[in-house]
């Protein structure tokens, strides 16, 4: 997996891959894969890569050009009818992603893509990932991977000179960052005159660096206040991109899946005044499970952190000593635990403890394989995060009426509704003095906010009520 806490420049990778993979010819493949369909999508892409002939995969590092590495991970969605006469009969329907990178003999980025599931057209995921990595990888050998729709004698026109390239720079959120990143590796392959850098450094970090001018956007899953959006060099719009989900993740041998949590018991073990697995509060709401006489391991958050606002908010709204303690915020005082940096530090440091407890954004307990429990909403059903309950939960996000869109939705009630989701935003500047990057960035939030919300169910968020985007669109028009 391409580590998302680096921020190499996509139009800068472009560059390289034009001169550095024009004479490969011998590939190694890097694919570490213990679970099926993550090794079935590695043999798909080594059998076509065979086919085409272009490289020649060779057995070790030594004797290649360049390393290929990669990795998936596939979940499954849900289940339809494998057969309109059989109500029991049922296949399973998978989403998730898989990414693949070259580096060359000093080790060096040479190249790489993330693919998602194609709308239509593939009954088999791993075949159709397979298929984009294989093809994309195929097309910067041969110097066509510039851009959809986009020549390479564009591209070397923009490169020269003939246009300018814009390079637009942003920082802030994890909990988002897999897909800030899909959405601009494909913009740029649009718009090969575009170059956007991103840094996944949390969204306290994201905040205070738009605020200071440091960078052209920022990331964050706490909303700004219309005060603290004012306090900008140039007043901040506010934009909401996708919906997310915040899960807790645990590590308890014996009760490996299915547990259940209210906001009161987890608010008890965050408290630190529930300090055992098998305490009569956990074990009222998870009367199949084995649960063991161990402490309680909590693990939260160490950096300012827009996954630690949305946790705190959900808790805060729903548990009433929640919110008279610790309260709702990017950082907050914990009362146990220790801490970790960044959504994966999170993921990493609950699979290595064992009794332990934590939150990561949904994609992140997926990626890690961590055992996740359901939630109890505001209408009082255990609800676990999926696209689906995520999807609903996006649905009840009011369109504002006028350009506010920084709303919560945690903690929302219905059958099927996720409660601890919450809105994405990007927070960029109302006005600049380089007209080329507002041109730039009013055209990337556009496509954001129209095709590139098909791109969220592929990594496990949930696309924008279509109103609530449209009002956004509108809002648009004050970058200038």
């Amino acid at each position: 997996m391409v580590s998302l806490e680096c921020c190499l420049p996509v139009a800068q990778l472009k560059a390289q891959t034009a001169e550095a993979l024009s004479g490969l010819k011998r590939v190694a493949l890097d694919w570490p894969a213990t679970e099926r369909n993550s090794a079935d999508l590695r043999d798909r892409v080594v059998r076509k890569l065979k086919a085409n002939k272009s490289v020649e995969i060779v057995a070790q590092a030594v004797q290649a050009d360049a390393v290929l590495h990669g990795t998936a991970t596939i979940w499954v969605s849900g289940y339809a009818a494998s057969s309109p006469r059989s109500k029991n009969a049922q296949r399973a329907m998978y989403k998730g992603f898989a990414s693949m990178e070259a580096t060359g003999k000093d080790g060096k980025v040479l190249w790489s893509y993330l693919a998602t599931p194609r709308p239509v057209g593939w009954k088999i995921i791993t075949d159709d990932l397979a298929d984009q990595l294989v093809h994309e990888f195929l097309d910067a050998l041969a110097g066509k991977g510039i851009g959809e729709s986009v020549s390479t004698a564009s591209y070397s026109a923009a490169k020269s000179g003939a246009k300018a390239i814009v390079a637009l720079r942003g920082a802030g959120s994890t909990f988002s960052a897999p897909i800030n990143q899909k959405w601009f590796e494909s913009f740029t392959r649009m718009r090969p005159d575009t170059q956007i850098e991103y840094a996944p450094v949390g969204s306290s970090e994201g905040v205070h660096r738009i605020l200071a001018g440091q960078v052209d956007f920022g990331a964050t899953d706490m909303p700004l206040s219309k005060n603290e959006l004012s306090q900008a060099k140039g007043h901040l719009l506010q934009i909401a991109t996708t919906v997310g989900a915040v899960v807790p993740v645990y590590n308890v041998p014996g009760a490996a899946e299915g547990l259940n949590f209210t906001p009161e018991v987890l608010a008890g073990i965050f408290l630190g005044k529930i300090q055992r697995w098998n305490a009569p509060e956990i074990r009222a709401i998870n009367k199949h499970a084995q649960l063991p006489d161990e402490a309680i391991e909590v693990i939260h958050r160490s950096d300012g952190s827009g996954t630690t606002f949305v946790w705190t908010d959900y808790l805060s709204k729903a548990s009433a000593e929640w919110r008279a303690g610790p309260g709702a915020g990017i950082t907050v005082k914990w009362p146990v635990g220790r801490g970790a940096e960044h959504n994966d530090g999170v993921a990493l440091a609950v699979r290595a403890t064992f009794d332990s407890i934590g939150y990561v954004e949904f994609l992140y307990a997926l990626q890690y394989k961590l055992n996740f429990a359901a939630v109890r909403n505001a209408s009082g059903d255990f609800v676990k995060a999926d696209l689906d309950s995520v999807t609903a939960a996006a649905k009840i996000a009011a369109v504002p009426e006028h350009d506010d869109f920084g709303v919560s939705i945690t903690n929302a009630g219905g059958a099927h509704v996720y409660p601890i989701a919450s809105l994405t935003w990007l927070l960029v500047p109302e006005e600049d003095r380089d007209a080329a990057k507002t041109a730039a960035l009013r055209d990337l939030l556009r496509w954001i906010l129209t095709s590139g919300q098909k791109q969220c169910e592929g990594l496990g968020y949930a696309p924008l009520p279509k109103e609530f985007a449209n009002r956004e669109l509108q809002a648009l028009s004050a970058l200038h």
